[in-house]
């Protein structure tokens, strides 16, 4: 797993502005971000979006789609990084949803996690998403959430990088 500190500066030295949309997670991810000092230039939004109230009347997520998939899902998550990207002037969206412990989402396991990463690069968009399962504490799962969700970050804006060379 990379450090925060590298993750800061590539996202700072390839000019990428960070805005998050994140349920479980509740911050986390921009809050380690912001652990960095210097990361002015990056981490431009942050929105917890808790409640289904908010990621439906804040980012967008149309109901019918929480409906269908659930709220830990990455149809929610792909929804929920359009609608931050569309809050703030950025070229990175990343969502978190999932279920920390065991009192969530119906059946889904508890440390289920779904996530989206949205790259606004030129005039391209590209999204990816993933589910992953962690397992620990619920403060744990919280915490390698929102480490993950930085990494992977960095791993696929680098696949971009490749295809564009």
């Amino acid at each position: 797993m990379r450090s925060l500190h590298d993750i800061a500066h590539f996202f700072a030295s390839h000019r990428l502005r960070l805005a998050t949309a994140e349920s479980c997670t509740a911050g986390l991810i921009a809050a380690r971000i912001a652990d960095v000092p210097g990361c002015g230039s990056v981490l431009q939004c942050a929105i917890v979006a808790y409640a289904p109230a908010v990621k439906t009347g804040l980012l967008g997520v149309a109901p019918d789609l929480i409906a269908r998939h659930g709220l830990t899902s990455e149809p929610v998550s792909c929804a929920m990084a359009r609608g931050v990207m569309a809050l703030a002037d950025v070229t990175l969206a990343i969502a978190n949803t999932g279920v920390a412990d065991g009192n969530g989402d119906g059946p889904t396991p508890a440390g289920t996690q779904c996530f989206a990463w949205l790259f606004h690069l030129g005039d391209q968009t590209h999204a990816f998403s993933e589910t992953v399962r962690f397992h620990g504490t619920r403060n744990t799962v919280r915490t390698a959430a929102a480490n993950w969700a930085l990494s992977r970050a960095v791993d696929h804006y680098l696949t971009l990088d490749l295809r564009r060379a």
